[in-house]
Parts: C-alpha cells; sequence; structure tokens
C-alpha cells in the first residue's frame, strides 16, 4: 500500500521505508486547512511528527514536478534544541527528500564549523541545527535567511527552557516576513504562546497529543517506599524488566555520577549522561546504547534532552520530576512510534500526596503498586530462563559437537543445572527492601522505663507504615532496633519513643543526617506522649476551623448591639 500525499516523489520515500498510512499528526497537516498557513501542533514525542513538518514544509519546496526548486539560499529552516535532535532530523529528511534532489546541511555544536561553512556556501535547500550554531553562521554571514520560505521550531517549549529565547527571534527576524511558521511542541505553556503571536500570523493550532493519558502508549506506575530504598527499589525493577533499553532520570549531576557508580558496581551494563560530561562521552555513551554494549542510561533532564533510542522501553524517574511537564517529557522517550513503553515513579513516602495532586492534575492514571520483590524477580529469571531455552534453535555443527560431548561426559540433569546456574551468575542479585523486614515490637518493654518521645513529619495520610519507619530511624539516628520503642502512627505525623538515656545522642545524630531524606523531619515531641488522635470536634468547631484567624466569636454581633450606645 502507498502512503498517500499529494507529494508522489514523497510518497515513494516513504513506502520505500516501509510507510502504509500517516500517524494522526501527519494526516492532520496534509489537510486542507493546514495547507500553506502557518501551524502550532501539540504533538508528542515519537508520534512521526518529523515526516509530518517534511510533509508540511513542501507545498513552498517542491515545484509541479516535485522536484525541489531552485534557490541560491536556503528554503527551509528546521531548529532543533539538541545536536543529537538536529541529527536525527537530519537523516529523516535526507531520505524523505532525497527522490526530490533536495541538498540537507547539518550545522550543530561539536562538529567543525569550517566545514559547515563550506557546505552551507556550496548551496542547501534545506538547514538543520541547534539554536547557538545557527545564530554563529548568521552572525557570521554564512547563513543567509532572506530568501526562507519555511521556518520550523522542533519541540520549541524545551529550546525555551533550556534558555534559547534570544537565539530563536534573533534566527526568526532574519526571515522575510511572508515564510511559514511551523512550529512543534509537545505542551504549550505561556512562552510558547507568546511566541507564536509574534512571529506567526492565523495559525491553525493542531492537537493529536492525548490529554487524558499524558502518552498513550506509555503505561505509568507509581511506587510509594521509603526514602532509604529507592536505589534498591532502582535495581530490582531493572532486573524485574529486565528491559532492551532503560533510562533512569536524576535531578542533578552528582545524583548521576553516584547511581552511576553504584550499578556499574552491581554489574550492570550502565552510561551515563549529564552536564558534566563533554560531546564526545555523550556520542560514545549513545553510541553504546545503540548498539547494546549498555543497557541502562542515568541521566538529567537537560542532558536527555532530544534522544531517541530505539528499542527504549523503560523509563523510571528515581526523582520526582518538578512538574507534569517535565514528567511526560522525561516519559516520552519510550512508549514512541506506536511501541509500548513503561514509566516509573518512585515516590518517597512523604512526598506521596504530591505526586498523586500532579497526576490528577496532568490526567495521568497511574497505577500504584509496590517495588519488586527478590522472590518476584527471582520468579520473573526462571520464567525468562525456560523460555529462552525452550525456544527452538538452529544449532552450527560445532555447537552440535559441544553438545554430543557435554551429553557423553553428563547426564542432562547436570548439564541443564549447569545452564541455570551460568544463567543466574550472569545477573546482578536482587536487593531486599527496607519495607519487607518485619514490623517493630509494640508497646512498653524492658529499658523504656524512662523514655522520650520524637515526632516525625510523615503519618497515614502519607501512607507511613512502621515496617519502613523502623529502619529508617535507625539509620537516620546511628541506634538499633532494639532502641527504638512503640510507634505511633497520626494524620499528618507519627511518634515513637526513644529511652531516655539516648535521646540526647539519638538527636545529635538525626540533626547530622538530616540532608539524607528530602522532607523528613525529625524532632522532640513538645508534650513528650504518644499523641493521641483528638475526638473529633463538632460542626461548628470545624466550620472555624477552616476560617483564618481564631475561632469566631458567635455572641459578637448581639454584645456589640446591645452595648452601642444610644442616640
Amino acid at each position: 500500500m502507498t502512503f498517500q500525499t499529494p507529494f508522489s516523489l514523497l510518497g515513494d520515500a516513504l513506502a520505500a521505508r516501509g510507510y502504509s498510512a500517516p500517524t494522526a499528526v501527519q494526516a492532520a497537516v496534509l489537510e486542507d486547512e493546514a495547507l500553506g498557513r502557518d501551524l502550532i501542533v501539540s504533538a508528542q514525542t515519537g508520534s512521526g511528527k518529523t515526516v509530518a513538518f517534511g510533509l508540511a514544509m513542501a507545498p513552498e519546496m517542491l515545484g509541479t514536478d516535485g522536484k525541489i526548486l531552485p534557490a541560491r539560499t536556503p528554503l527551509a529552516l528546521v531548529i532543533a534544541p539538541t545536536r543529537e535532535l538536529a541529527m536525527q532530523v537530519s537523516r529523516e529528511l535526507s531520505w524523505l527528500y532525497e527522490p526530490t534532489g533536495a541538498r540537507v546541511v547539518t550545522c550543530v555544536g561539536g562538529m567543525d564549523p569550517m566545514r559547515e561553512r563550506r557546505a552551507l556556501n556550496g548551496g542547501a535547500q534545506i538547514v538543520v541545527g541547534t539554536p547557538g550554531r545557527l545564530r554563529d553562521h548568521l552572525e557570521r554571514g554564512a547563513l543567509d535567511l532572506t530568501g526562507l520560505a519555511v521556518a520550523v521550531l522542533d519541540e520549541a517549549d524545551e529550546m525555551l527552557d533550556m534558555g534559547f529565547r534570544e537565539d530563536l527571534e534573533e534566527l526568526l527576524d532574519a526571515t522575510p516576513d511572508g515564510r511559514r511558521t511551523l512550529l512543534f511542541s509537545a505542551t504549550m505553556p505561556k512562552p510558547i504562546v507568546a511566541l507564536a503571536k509574534r512571529y506567526q500570523s492565523n495559525a491553525l493550532r493542531i492537537s493529536t497529543a492525548d490529554a487524558s493519558s499524558g502518552h498513550g502508549d506509555i503505561a505509568y506506575q507509581a511506587m510509594a517506599i521509603a526514602p532509604a530504598d529507592i536505589e534498591n527499589a532502582v535495581v530490582n525493577l531493572l532486573r524485574f524488566h529486565e528491559a532492551e533499553t532503560a533510562i533512569l532520570f536524576c535531578a542533578t549531576r552528582d545524583n548521576v555520577r553516584h547511581l552511576h557508580s553504584s550499578l556499574t558496581e552491581r554489574g550492570f551494563a550502565v552510561v551515563a549522561l549529564s552536564g558534566e560530561h563533554s560531546q564526545n562521552e555523550r556520542n560514545h555513551a549513545l553510541q553504546a546504547l545503540r548498539d547494546r554494549r549498555a543497557r541502562v542510561c542515568v541521566a538529567t533532564d537537560v542532558a536527555a534532552r532530544g534522544i531517541d533510542l530505539p528499542g527504549l522501553s523503560l523509563v523510571i524517574h528515581v526523582e520526582v520530576p518538578r512538574d507534569a511537564e517535565t514528567l511526560q517529557h522525561r516519559s516520552g522517550r519510550t512508549g514512541r512510534a506506536g511501541k509500548k513503553g513503561t514509566a516509573i515513579l518512585l515516590v518517597p513516602y512523604p512526598r506521596r500526596r504530591r505526586v498523586e495532586g500532579m497526576l490528577r492534575g496532568a490526567k495521568i492514571p497511574a497505577e500504584w503498586l509496590s517495588p519488586p520483590t527478590a522472590d518476584e524477580i527471582r520468579a520473573a529469571d526462571s520464567e525468562r530462563l525456560l523460555s529462552t531455552l525452550l525456544t527452538p534453535v538452529e544449532p552450527s555443527e560445532a555447537d552440535t559437537a559441544i553438545a554430543q560431548r557435554l551429553l557423553a561426559e553428563r547426564s542432562p540433569e547436570d548439564i541443564a543445572l549447569a545452564l541455570v546456574q551460568a544463567y543466574r551468575t550472569r545477573l546482578p542479585e536482587p536487593e531486599e527492601l527496607l519495607a519487607s523486614e518485619a514490623p517493630p515490637q509494640q508497646g512498653p518493654r524492658p529499658g523504656f522505663e524512662a523514655s522520650t518521645w520524637f515526632r516525625i513529619n510523615v503519618g497515614r495520610r502519607h501512607n507511613a507504615d512502621p515496617r519502613w519507619l523502623l529502619p529508617l530511624l535507625c539509620r537516620r539516628g546511628h541506634v538499633s532496633r532494639s532502641e527504638i520503642g512503640a510507634i505511633r502512627i497520626l494524620g499528618n505525623e507519627s511518634r515513637f519513643e526513644v529511652p531516655t538515656p539516648i535521646a540526647a545522642r539519638f538527636l545529635a545524630a538525626v540533626r547530622r543526617t538530616a540532608s539524607e531524606d528530602d522532607g523528613v523531619e525529625i524532632i522532640l515531641a513538645e508534650d513528650n506522649s504518644p499523641g493521641e488522635a483528638p475526638r473529633k470536634p463538632h460542626r461548628g468547631q470545624e466550620r472555624d476551623a477552616k476560617r483564618p484567624g481564631p475561632p469566631r466569636d458567635r455572641n459578637f454581633k448581639h454584645r456589640k448591639r446591645m452595648n452601642k450606645p444610644n442616640g
């Protein structure tokens, strides 16, 4: 079946690549109302938008014979936020426009600028690049935009987030007034709307993003865990899913460095991407992921922008994203081009309510699950091993000879056992999560005749549980299990007792380790009590409690009226 498009040569190129029907965004830009107009397209990454804007700019690029129009200066300019994305776009447009005779030139950081200038001087109908490098060529006179017919801003929201506003404005100001501007963005924040108003005229809004699910091919999961369990939960998730390629998002380069080292120690094939890595290091890391020498990438948000990794099926938010847009940008690295993906949020217990609100506001139906246990991982390993060994194979002569020798020297049971052990020894061991440990003993016991009560700012509303509170308190306070007494879970906080003789030492240790757990605060209980929950107030007290300021005096108006002077 031929890809139906008004441009026969582009249709031939698409058919040769196996395209049989347009995606939603590709079909939308080919509608009659979209032809010749400025466009604001809101489409998720991985939805085929590169081909979409390649088709959208065709009317200004091609003659009646389907060939590229002759031009001394570029007809189309495509601006992308990162080097990787720009090069990916350039590759896509090169094969798409190859039958038309169009010449595509790429201008990105990390490449030889003199070579790019020579390519621009040699004539190019389509120029693809990053904002900074394109601006440099423009200011040096190597890039002439006076004859531009179409300007495309790919992932415009990310370019503004990365601080490229001035570069974009200088580039667009250098283009003629009559050019079309196609703005592609996964989200539409206010700065994007302002940019569109300034540089577009009568733009058509196209949205193919499914707002109800965040991303139609991504299954969202959330896991509320103890802060001390996060790294072990990452290990277990990687082992449980055994994804072809996975990306783990951290908030800072220091956290990327730490997690990368920890996973490397455990035996995972892992690379790192953050602001401290050079372009050459980034290239080597991405190539290792593409040729399967590495299967896990630990990255910051900025470093991962524009990355397109085939086979990426798992995204783990090791640290909670700052907002729903960041969550969707991160998660959009998977579930691309019709493939299914999984995005998992690791949520420290104290932050569960915030994350629930973020998911609710973004209309993302995440499933709340427990992280996989070591037993569940071993069971999954067994299923994967059986599936692998029971799959029919076509052995070579050398393999057959080895198999016959093994059968002559060992029993089938011994050979099968050796295979199982060889499979298991190459896999990193799963971790025992703190949350799975036995709950602490409740109530008074010897040594707690004199005790001091403390407060921790997580309670029933945060899913607090003694099973994960106990290890947290021991680690933060540098005490043993036997030195933590009763634990009381209240609404917004929990209280626990420590023997009075060690209370000062415990408090000093807690203060020294205050930065270990985001949002977890441990302080002395002012009333030195278990803090039993108060009785439910009657309706009038509830109304007063919701009002700012002191409780209302219900007799105030009556007294004021009675005391008002006559006359």
